[in-house]
């Protein structure tokens, strides 16, 4: 008889190997790097638990060598959406009436599987698949991923704790439901963490998942699949169901039975989505919940009190690592004249010193961008640059897609506050620096609020605290993570949850219980002990 009322204690976050030279993790995971490069593996989809392949394949290739093909995956047609729904509603009727703890106890042990046994490979597959370095993938891989699922279960513990009071004569109870439905995952390349908390988070609160992975991390993705069945997932909690996505939204976002999505993400495809979800409220049982975060025009806004090495340093990693594919990267700066000569100093000697190259190769600061639409993009918009006069372009601007998809970080100085690269998000590494007078810093301010429509995350650099005190005032909308005398990256599960507002998304803070509450749909039960016999009110006598 299991009647004991379990609450899984706050965790420490997961520590972050350092993979040393000579180390013994850094030997581990070179001897995985090796094994995955030798073979051509080929991925299913996976729906109620069954391998299924369609035979329409697309290949999976190295960013940074995109001529070695790593794997090939099986496409969805429709029927196999058709498939996973169903699949998502008959698994659910067991797993929603499963007990929390039971629930959390195996998403716990698929955190479990991460630390140890499939530590390497998920790292490996990050590395290869998506083009991150050894450092970029384990913090996003392993620690984060393992971070979302220890405190999500905390988090859990709390939430279904929280009670209304209860009175004289009367229990008044909340019991907290899945949401009626299933939920429609779509996940970035960007992050394997967030393709893991997008599905678990909603099954961690009793819901299943239909599971929409981007075409371009679906190795790594594949990897979390085996975890999840491993851990004891049952079949069609989680259905994998990777292929083209307005061929899967066509059919997902019209089913009466869609209880929710969850989504990261272009702003366009999200505006789509809702968009759809709208057309469709009257085939619906229950307004499916819509929780998506999009992406930023990420600022660093410096005073002239700023530290000017500091400041270079956070422009470099907020702006360049990874390359520049975190929602999160800083793509615009705001520098007071006064100090701009010496942080340009600092940042040039900086960027010189960046390493680019292959992820194998544990000397690089950057590897390549993830496919050739990102490379063409970002190429695009460096030409708009140069041929503007408004622009300098004071350190890289140039690109290589012979071997891999490779864009140098780029640094670009302009006169123009509302130059395209200021106000679009271009996800890759280039920044845009606007110089400003000294004396229009509350103007810049303004400037800064009102330039781009996104409102993810930004960072105020200076000692000066009235000056900081009055960005944070300013900036209070601009910014849904900011950041004091720090880079704008970096959001660590528990400490600071992670999440936007403005077009930047529905700000509901992945990384904290906010995100779990929106998978439940409250039940109020109130049980009466004594109910009166008769419709007599005092006032009535």
């Amino acid at each position: 008889m299991n009647n004991a009322v379990y609450l899984f204690e706050n965790p420490a976050n997961e520590p972050v190997k350092q993979f040393a030279k000579g180390s013994v993790e850094r030997e581990l995971l070179e001897k995985e790097l090796k094994r995955q490069e030798s073979q051509v593996l080929d991925i299913p989809l996976i729906i109620g638990g069954k391998e299924i392949r369609t035979g329409k394949t697309t290949p999976i290739v190295k960013p940074h060598d995109h001529k070695h093909v790593l794997a090939n995956f099986h496409m969805t047609t429709k029927k196999e959406v058709h498939m996973a729904i169903e699949a998502a509603m008959e698994a659910k009727k067991e797993w929603e009436k499963m007990s929390w703890v039971d629930r959390a106890l195996i998403t716990l042990k698929v955190a479990d599987l991460m630390a140890t046994k499939y530590r390497y490979e998920l790292l490996a597959a990050t590395m290869l698949g998506q083009s991150k370095t050894c450092h970029q993938a384990e913090i996003d891989a392993t620690c984060e991923t393992i971070d979302f699922l220890k405190f999500n279960a905390h988090f859990a513990a709390n939430i279904y704790s929280e009670q209304p009071k209860s009175v004289t004569g009367q229990v008044n109870r909340l019991e907290y439901r899945p949401l009626e439905g299933f939920v429609f995952a779509v996940t970035p390349f960007n992050f394997t963490s967030i393709a893991c908390n997008l599905n678990l988070a909603p099954v961690l609160m009793g819901n299943t998942t239909v599971w929409k992975p981007a075409t371009t991390a679906v190795l790594s993705n594949y990897v979390l699949m085996k975890i999840f069945k491993e851990a004891g997932v049952p079949d069609g909690v989680v259905n994998f169901v990777p292929g083209s996505g307005p061929l899967i939204s066509d059919i997902v976002l019209k089913h009466k039975d869609l209880g929710g999505i969850h989504f990261t993400g272009s702003n366009r495809t999200f505006n789509h989505l809702w968009q759809e979800v709208g057309n469709n409220l009257s085939a619906y049982k229950s307004y499916p919940r819509i929780v998506g975060e999009t992406g930023g025009k990420d600022f660093i806004f410096a005073h002239n009190s700023a530290d000017t090495m500091q400041l270079a340093a956070a422009i470099v990693m907020g702006s360049f690592e990874f390359q520049g594919q975190k929602c999160s990267a800083s793509s615009r700066s705001y520098i007071p004249e006064s100090i701009w000569e010496e942080v340009k100093g600092h940042v040039l000697e900086k960027v010189g010193r960046i390493k680019q190259g292959d992820a194998n190769d544990f000397s690089n600061f950057m590897t390549a961008v993830i496919d050739e639409k990102s490379f063409d993009k970002l190429m695009k918009y460096i030409d708009i640059a140069k041929n503007d006069k408004s622009c300098t372009i004071i350190t890289g601007g140039n690109g290589d897609k012979s071997k891999g998809y490779f864009v140098e970080p780029t640094i670009i100085v302009t006169t123009d506050p509302q130059f395209v690269t200021m106000q679009e998000e271009l996800f890759g590494p280039v920044m845009t620096v606007y110089v400003y007078k000294d004396e229009e810093y509350e103007k810049t301010l303004e400037l800064c609020d009102q330039t781009s429509p996104y409102a993810l995350t930004g960072a105020i650099w200076g000692k000066d605290r009235y000056a900081v005190n009055l960005a944070t005032e300013m900036l209070t909308h601009a910014a849904g993570n900011f950041y004091i005398n720090d880079k704008p990256t970096g959001a660590v599960v528990g400490l600071q949850p992670f999440g936007g507002a403005r077009a930047s998304g529905t700000n509901d803070k992945a990384g904290g219980p906010f995100n779990l509450v929106r998978w439940t749909s409250p039940r109020t039960i109130k049980e009466t002990f004594n109910a009166p016999t008769d419709f007599v009110y005092e006032y009535m006598k």
